[in-house]
């Protein structure tokens, strides 16, 4: 059986997807999985054993330059991937919806007009899934490629999962320490909401004793992180990192600590510990909670369906109870 899987974006999202992979295998050691996904976020899945081909498309491209030229040229591109038993869309959108379709007419799975993300886009299926859009994003997951493929699984089984993030090459950080515990900080997210305060991050600092690294991506993200070392001159900030290095270094690390956004998720991937931070993002469903993988909320009551970037109450997260959740993760 030959599956494709679309999931194209976001960094994040695509991680909280990946983890199906390794429960499709355990089903099925010969389904041959191909998945498509956005050209920046490539490098994400390219080196997952589980993987037969990455499959890119640049929508980004099309929608930025405005060009129905490209946006025909794409869907072109997408007619050649290949021939498909199956093709999931776990995205939900209508233009996710539309590659699906264009891959395989016949046969597409994607999530209901009730339950998926964009409801028009579950017009271009040829069967659809019903798990309510507000349930844990993980398991929305989990429970379409149960229902695709009949897996005779449990979402429990979540919570025993390997790692499934691969480098393609050690990344090697020389101001890792052998001595102190390393902790990463991810002061960057997509909106200003999702992002926990930079003082905050640097009174962190002086309460627990560890060896910090700051990550970033790009030029909001680094002025973020040259304002935290600013105020805390001990801390570390990392180069800018390619996605095969971001994984090498948290699989490195000791904790990540950050907002909802994906170098976050993907400690939680690498079964490295974390702590995710949420305001106006649902920590309910934006996250797996473990043992190693906590996570704290502000007081907002969170609308899933419509973000309100004006919520700023991340910064009412208290410094002493993210200290305390670190402690009994490092000790």
């Amino acid at each position: 059986m030959k599956i494709a899987i679309v999931k194209l974006s976001a960094l994040g999202d695509i991680v909280h997807a990946m983890v199906v992979l390794q429960f499709i295998k355990k089903h099925n050691q010969d389904i041959k999985i191909d998945w498509v996904v956005e050209e920046s976020y490539k490098k994400l899945l390219e080196f997952h054993p589980d993987i037969n081909n990455v499959h890119t498309v640049n929508l980004k491209r099309t929608k930025k330059k405005k060009s129905l030229f490209l946006l025909f040229k794409e869907i072109k591109r997408v007619r050649q991937f290949g021939r498909y038993d199956l093709v999931i869309d776990m995205q939900g959108l209508v233009k996710s919806a539309l590659i699906s379709h264009f891959i395989s007419s016949t046969h597409t799975l994607g999530f209901d007009k009730f339950s998926a993300r964009e409801s028009f886009a579950s017009m271009f299926y040829s069967k659809t899934f019903h798990y309510n859009y507000e349930k844990n994003i993980i398991e929305r997951n989990f429970e379409i490629i149960k229902f695709a493929l009949r897996l005779k699984t449990s979402k429990v089984e979540i919570l025993k999962k390997l790692p499934f993030l691969y480098p393609r090459d050690k990344y090697f950080d020389n101001t890792l320490s052998n001595i102190k515990k390393n902790i990463i900080l991810v002061p960057g997210a997509s909106h200003a909401s999702k992002r926990y305060p930079i003082e905050n991050f640097a009174k962190f600092t002086d309460l627990l004793d560890a060896n910090y690294l700051i990550i970033w991506g790009n030029a909001e993200e680094k002025s973020l992180a040259k304002k935290i070392k600013n105020l805390a001159p001990e801390v570390n900030i990392c180069e800018k990192l390619s996605i095969s290095a971001l994984i090498s270094l948290i699989s490195q690390a000791n904790l990540v600590i950050g907002s909802d956004t994906g170098p976050t998720h993907m400690g939680w991937a690498l079964n490295i510990p974390s702590i995710t931070l949420f305001g106006s993002t649902p920590g309910y469903r934006n996250t797996c909670i473990t043992d190693k993988n906590k996570i704290l909320e502000s007081n907002s009551n969170v609308n899933p369906y419509r973000i309100n970037k004006n919520d700023h109450t991340i910064r009412d997260i208290s410094i002493d109870e993210i200290v305390k959740i670190a402690k009994s993760l490092l000790y």
